[in-house]
C-alpha cells in the first residue's frame, strides 16, 4: 500500500504544468514590449517630409549676389528672370534675363552643368524717374505678349505700383508703356514692404501685399485688374497668413497657384508676427523643428467670394543655416517649382519637386 502511494505521488507530480524558467519569462517580456507602441518612432513617422532645393547653376553676371533676382515668370517656353535693378550692372535702363526651359530640363536631366541665361535689353519708357523714392521692381507676369510688373517706392510712406507693357517674341526687348502706372497702396505702414505679388488668371491679374498676419493686417485682399486692359475692379478678399508673401505662380484652371511664404526672424517685430497656424495644423518638418526661420510654399484658391487657403499641406524647404530669401517663383510643369533668391544670402536658382 504504502509502495502504491509513492507511484501515485511521482505520476501526478510528471502531470503537473511546468514552471517558467526565468529565460523564458524574460522573452515573453520582451515581446510583449517590443508590441507596444514607440512614442519616439511614432513622432518620426508623423513629422512632414521636406524638400531639398537643387541648384540650377547659373554661369554670366547672374551668379553675382547684386543681381538681386525678384521675380520670374514663364513667357511661351522661355523663363524670364528680372533683378530688382534691372539698370544693376548696364548701361540705359538695364536687362532681364531668359532661359529655355529646355535648357532647364537638360540641367535637371544631367545633360548639361551650367546654364547662361540671355540677356533681354529692358526700356523702362522714364517710369522708374517719375516715381519718387524708387525702390526697384518687384513682380512680373506675361499674358500673349504684354508684360506685367510691379514696382516699390518709398516718396515719403511706402507705395506699390503696377506698370505693362510688351516683349517681343524674339525676345530682342521688353518695354514698358510710358502712360500705364496704377497705384497700390500697401495695406500696412511697414517699411520696405509693398505688393511683391502677381498672380495671373485667364480674364485678370491679382496683387498681394507682403504682409497679411492677423495683427498686421486684420482684412488681407488682392488689388483685382481686368485683363488686358488693366481697369480696376473691386479687391477681393485674402485669407491671414503669418510671415511674408514674397511671390505667386498662375493660377491652374481651377484657380488654385501657390505663393512663398518666408519669415527671417529679425522681421518679427516688424511685421508683428503671431501664431503660426499653418505649422500648428500640420507640423513642422525636421529642419523647420531647429530652426526660426521658415521657407516654404503654399497652395491658394481663387473663387468668386475671395481667395483661401487650401488644405494641402504646405510644401516646407529643407532649410539650411542660413535664411535664404525667395522671391521669385514659377511652375515647371509635370515636375515641381523654380525658385529664386535676391541677394539673401546670395543668388540661387532653385529647383522643388512636388512631393
Amino acid at each position: 500500500m504504502k509502495r502504491l502511494l509513492i507511484l501515485f505521488l511521482i505520476f501526478a507530480s510528471s502531470c503537473a504544468a511546468p514552471t517558467p524558467s526565468p529565460s523564458l519569462t524574460q522573452a515573453l517580456a520582451s515581446t510583449a514590449v517590443a508590441a507596444s507602441p514607440v512614442p519616439l518612432t511614432a513622432t518620426i513617422q508623423s513629422q512632414p517630409k521636406e524638400q531639398a532645393v537643387t541648384i540650377i547653376s547659373l554661369s554670366g553676371d547672374l551668379q553675382d549676389k547684386k543681381a538681386e533676382v525678384s521675380g520670374l515668370a514663364w513667357y511661351k517656353d522661355t523663363l524670364i528672370i528680372m533683378p530688382q535693378y534691372p539698370s544693376w550692372k548696364s548701361s540705359g535702363d538695364g536687362r532681364l534675363f531668359a532661359i529655355p526651359k529646355a535648357d532647364i530640363v537638360a540641367f535637371l536631366d544631367g545633360r548639361v552643368t551650367a546654364i547662361t541665361p540671355k540677356a533681354i535689353p529692358f526700356f523702362a519708357s522714364g517710369i522708374t524717374q517719375k516715381i519718387k523714392g524708387y525702390q526697384g521692381f518687384e513682380a512680373i507676369a506675361f499674358k500673349e505678349d504684354r508684360v506685367y510688373m510691379t514696382i516699390e517706392a518709398e516718396p515719403g510712406g511706402m507705395m506699390g505700383y503696377l506698370v505693362s507693357g510688351t516683349i517681343k517674341p524674339d525676345l530682342s526687348e521688353i518695354r514698358l508703356d510710358a502712360n500705364v502706372l496704377i497705384e497700390m497702396k500697401p495695406r500696412a505702414d511697414v517699411s520696405n514692404a509693398s505688393n511683391e505679388s502677381l498672380m495671373l488668371m485667364t480674364d485678370r491679374l491679382i496683387s498681394f501685399y507682403e504682409g497679411n498676419g492677423a495683427k498686421l493686417n486684420p482684412k488681407p485682399v488682392g488689388y483685382t485688374f481686368a485683363l488686358p486692359t488693366l481697369e480696376v475692379m473691386p479687391p477681393i478678399p485674402f485669407p491671414n497668413i503669418e510671415y511674408r508673401i514674397t511671390d505667386a505662380t498662375a493660377a491652374d484652371a481651377d484657380g488654385k497657384f501657390w505663393a512663398i511664404n518666408y519669415f527671417f526672424p529679425p522681421e518679427s517685430v516688424k511685421y508683428k508676427t503671431g501664431e503660426d497656424a499653418l505649422a500648428k495644423k500640420f507640423d513642422k518638418g525636421a529642419t523647420h523643428a531647429k530652426q526660426l526661420h521658415v521657407e516654404r510654399l503654399v497652395e491658394f484658391q481663387y473663387a468668386a467670394g475671395g481667395i483661401t487657403l487650401t488644405n494641402t499641406p504646405p510644401i516646407q524647404l529643407q532649410l539650411e543655416n542660413d535664411a535664404r530669401n525667395w522671391e521669385g517663383i514659377a511652375r515647371l510643369e509635370g515636375r515641381g517649382f523654380l525658385i529664386a533668391t535676391d541677394e539673401h544670402p546670395r543668388t540661387i536658382l532653385g529647383f522643388v519637386p512636388v512631393p
